[in-house]
C-alpha cells in the first residue's frame, strides 16, 4: 500500500513538472486540482473518492459495451443449436458443417489482425459499430443461405467482427472505468459472452435455425442503436490531442459536479511521456523498453489456448460421448452453470486479484485436465469402466468452469491495462492474433489429437496448465486497484 501511494505522488509529481513547463502561471491550480476558471465556476476538487466513484454513465457505457461480447457469444453459440436443422435442410456433409463451425475462429483471426489499427483510426466507439456492419451482415448471410457457400461467407463475416469485438470492447472499458472496478468491469465482456453462449444452448434446441438467425441479429440492432449515447474513450482523444473533447468525455464519465482537471492532466502528460518518439510501429515494439509487457501479454493468451480451453469448448459433446455420459444432459448442465460462475468471477476479480484468480484458475484447469486424462487412460485398459463417464463428467465441467473463473477473461483484462498508448494498437494487435491464432490451432487439431491419444492429449494440457502457474506467479504483476498510469510507471520501472 505504502508503496502503490508514493508510486501515485511520484507520477503526480513528474506529471506537474511537466506541466509547469508549459504553463509556468498554473501551478497554483494543479496543486489544488482546479481549473483556471473564476471563483464561481470552480467545481469541487477531484480527490481520490471522486476518481473512485462509479457514475451511472460509466455503468450504462459499459453495458452498451459489453452488449457486443453477447452479440459474440450469440455467434460462438449458434453453430451447437443449429447443426441439426442445417445438416438436414442444405444436406450438408459432417465435413461441410465442419468447416461452416471452425470458420468463424479464421474470420476471428482476420479481425485481429486489423484490430489495433481500426480501433485507432476510428476510435474505440465507431469501431464498435464497425464491428457490428460484419456481424449484420454475416447473420443475414446465414439468414438467407440455400448452400454452404453462403453459409460459410455469412459465418466468416460474423468472425471477422468478433475478432475486432475482442480486442476493442476491453480497450474501451479498461480506458473509461474506475481503477478500483476496472477489472470487474472489463470481466463483464466474458459474463455477456457466457450469457449469450447459454441463451443459444438453450433455444436452439427449441426453434428453427433460419429463426435463431434472426434472434442473433436483435441483440447486433440493439447495440448499434445505444452506441449513439455512450462516449469516446478520453484517452483516445488526448492521444489525438482533442484535449476539449477528452475533459468533456470524462466529464460525462465522472459525473458533472466533479472537477476533472487533474486526471485530465494526468492522462495528458502520461501520453506526453510514453509519445516522445512518435508512434510506435510493428517493428519497433520489440524493444527492451517493451519486452517486459509483450512478455506478458503474448504468453498469457498462448498459454490460455494451448491448456486446451477452445478445443473443450467447441467438442464438449464429443467428449462427453467419448466418455459414456450422454452428451444432451452434460451440454445443458453447462449452459446452466456458464452466466452463475462468470458472474462469481466478475465479483471476485477485483477483490482476489488478478494473480490470485488466475493461479487459481489454472490449478482447477490442471486438475480437470489430469482428471480427463485418467478417466481416458482407464477407458483405453478396460480398468474401471463404471468411473468413466463420471471422471468425464467432473473433468468436461470443471475445465470448462475454472476457465471461465479465470484464465477466459482476465489475459483480456491484464491486456487492456498494460500497454502504453503509443504501443497499444501493434501490442494489442500482436497479442490478440496470437490468441486467435493458436484457438485456431487447437480446434482444428483437437479431433486428431482425440482419436490418436485422449489420454495424452490431456495429460499435456495438463502439464501446460502447471507450467501457465508458474509463469503467472514470477512474471506477471498484480494490477487491481492501480489507475493505467500507475501500471506504466511500475512496468517501466521493472523494465529498468
Amino acid at each position: 500500500m505504502e508503496r502503490q501511494k508514493s508510486m501515485e505522488k511520484g507520477l503526480l509529481r513528474k506529471s506537474l513538472s511537466i506541466r509547469e513547463r508549459k504553463f509556468p502561471n498554473e501551478d497554483a491550480f494543479l496543486e489544488a486540482g482546479l481549473s483556471r476558471k473564476s471563483p464561481r465556476e470552480v467545481k469541487k476538487p477531484q480527490n481520490d473518492d471522486d476518481e473512485c466513484r462509479v457514475t451511472a454513465s460509466v455503468f450504462f457505457s459499459t453495458f452498451v459495451a459489453v452488449s457486443g461480447s453477447f452479440c459474440t457469444g450469440c455467434g460462438v453459440g449458434f453453430s451447437s443449436g443449429a447443426q441439426a436443422g442445417i445438416t438436414k435442410d442444405l444436406s450438408l456433409s459432417v465435413a461441410e458443417y465442419s468447416m461452416f463451425g471452425s470458420i468463424l475462429t479464421l474470420g476471428g483471426l482476420i479481425g485481429a489482425i486489423f484490430s489495433g489499427k481500426v480501433a485507432d483510426v476510428l476510435g474505440r466507439k465507431r469501431t464498435m459499430l464497425f464491428c457490428e456492419f460484419f456481424c449484420i451482415t454475416g447473420w443475414l448471410c446465414v439468414a438467407l443461405a440455400q448452400n454452404a457457400m453462403w453459409l460459410d461467407c455469412g459465418r466468416l463475416l460474423l468472425g471477422i467482427g468478433v475478432g475486432l469485438f475482442s480486442y476493442v470492447i476491453p480497450v474501451y472499458i479498461a480506458e473509461i472505468a474506475p481503477k478500483h472496478v476496472r477489472g470487474s468491469f472489463v470481466f463483464a465482456n466474458q459474463l455477456m459472452q457466457n450469457c449469450g453462449i447459454s441463451l443459444f444452448f438453450i433455444i436452439g434446441n427449441f426453434i428453427p435455425w433460419r429463426l435463431l438467425t434472426v434472434v442473433g441479429l436483435v441483440p447486433c440492432v440493439f447495440h448499434v442503436f445505444c452506441l449513439f449515447f455512450i462516449p469516446e474513450s478520453p484517452r483516445w482523444l488526448a492521444k489525438l490531442g482533442r484535449d476539449k473533447e477528452c475533459r468533456s468525455s470524462l466529464q460525462r464519465l465522472r459525473g458533472s459536479d466533479v472537477d476533472i482537471s487533474r486526471e485530465a492532466n494526468t492522462i495528458r502528460d502520461t501520453i506526453d511521456m510514453t509519445e516522445n518518439g512518435g508512434e510506435s510501429k510493428m517493428s519497433e515494439l520489440f524493444q527492451r523498453r517493451y519486452a517486459y509487457p509483450l512478455i506478458i501479454g503474448v504468453g498469457l493468451m498462448f498459454l490460455q489456448q494451448l491448456c486446451g480451453s477452445s478445443g473443450v469448448t467447441y467438442y464438449a459433446s464429443s467428449l462427453f460421448n467419448k466418455g459414456g455420459f450422454p452428451s444432451a444432459i452434460g451440454t445443458s448442465v453447462i449452459a446452466t452453470i456458464m452466466v452463475p460462475k462468470a458472474m462469481l468471477a466478475t465479483i471476485l476479480v477485483d477483490k482476489m486479484g488478478r494473480r490470485t484468480l488466475l493461479m487459481a484458475s489454472c490449478s482447477a484447469m490442471g486438475f480437470s485436465a489430469l482428471l480427463l486424462s485418467v478417466s481416458y487412460g482407464f477407458q483405453s485398459f478396460g480398468i474401471l469402466p463404471e468411473l468413466t463417464p463420471i471422471f468425464t463428467c467432473i473433468g468436461v465441467l470443471g475445465h470448462i468452469v475454472s476457465f471461465a473463473m479465470g484464465m477466459g477473461g482476465l489475459p483480456w483484462i491484464i491486456m487492456a491495462e498494460i500497454f502504453p498508448m503509443n504501443v497499444k494498437v501493434s501490442a494489442g494487435t500482436l497479442v490478440t492474433v496470437t490468441n486467435w491464432l493458436f484457438g485456431w490451432i487447437i480446434t482444428y487439431t483437437f479431433n486428431f489429437m482425440l482419436e490418436w491419444n485422449a489420454s495424452g492429449m490431456f495429460l499435456i494440457f495438463s502439464m501446460v496448465s502447471a507450467s501457465s502457474i508458474v509463469f503467472i506467479y514470477f512474471l506477471v504483476p498484480e494490477t487491481k486497484g492501480r489507475s493505467l498510469e500507475e501500471i506504466q510507471a511500475l512496468l517501466n520501472n521493472s523494465v529498468q
